[in-house]
């Protein structure tokens, strides 16, 4: 996937995803697009369903609806690459696992206890360094800080490199310094290999200097723009009181 030429993808199509549980109504006709070498946020209060639309995308969620992929010369594309880094990840702190064992898990079967194979071990090596984290190579998983640990993740969902990357709230926890960090290296990374990119955040500030698009949940339905028509909206008003 060369920047230059772009990826294969050139949209993503959501149209009339609708959610339920039980008799609650979770999700109510979403419809939306994201393009590629695009950073969308989406925002909204807590309960919102923001985590359940992102599932939803993934397939992960019984969904009505339809979500469509299409090259750029229109063509449905029937499966993409999809990175996606959820906002927490369970497992065992206790566990010796190191950084470069846990990203040599998901590229190999080759057993991570013998150690690995030269050549995928110098590509995460390759892959950690241009996430700003290759000094964690040999630290322990459970041993890394918030912010260390979602680069980690960032770094996992990015190999190999997608089409469509998935942030489902990455830098809750993190300081704010950390937090700018990693929202410039995704804003980077939308425009090194030209993929769509939407993030779930709570950081209004760091959403108006970063998105291209911002896509507000608010009360089951969404409206999509603009920074500053969102932030300028009524509806963001009714959901945050003007506060940004």
């Amino acid at each position: 996937m060369k920047a230059e030429n772009g990826c294969g993808l050139c949209s993503v199509e959501i149209k009339n995803l609708t959610v339920k549980k039980g008799r609650d109504l979770l999700l109510d006709n979403i419809s939306f697009d994201m393009h590629c070498g695009q950073l969308t946020a989406l925002i909204g209060v807590n309960g919102a369903g923001k985590t359940t639309l992102l599932k939803s995308i993934l397939g992960e969620i019984r969904h009505s609806g339809s979500v469509k992929y299409a090259s750029h010369n229109g063509d449905v594309i029937e499966k993409i690459k999809i990175g996606y880094v959820p906002q927490y990840l369970e497992f065992d702190r206790s566990s010796p696992m190191s950084v470069m064992d846990f990203l040599l898990a998901g590229r190999t079967s080759f057993p991570v206890w013998l150690g690995g194979r030269k050549k995928e071990k110098a590509q995460v090596m390759a892959d950690l360094e241009k996430s700003g984290c290759k000094d964690l190579s040999n630290r322990s998983l459970g041993m890394l800080s918030g912010g260390e640990l979602q680069r980690v993740m960032l770094c996992q969902a990015l190999y190999p490199v997608p089409e469509l990357l998935i942030l489902d709230e990455p830098v809750s926890g993190v300081d704010t310094v950390g937090s700018e960090q990693f929202y410039k290296q995704v804003a980077d990374l939308r425009k090194t290999y030209h993929m769509a990119i939407v993030m779930v955040s709570h950081d209004l500030d760091l959403v108006r200097q970063y998105a291209d698009k911002v896509l507000l949940l608010h009360r089951g339905g969404l409206i999509g723009g603009t920074v500053e028509e969102i932030f300028g909206s009524e509806e963001f008003r009714r959901a945050f009181g003007g506060t940004a």
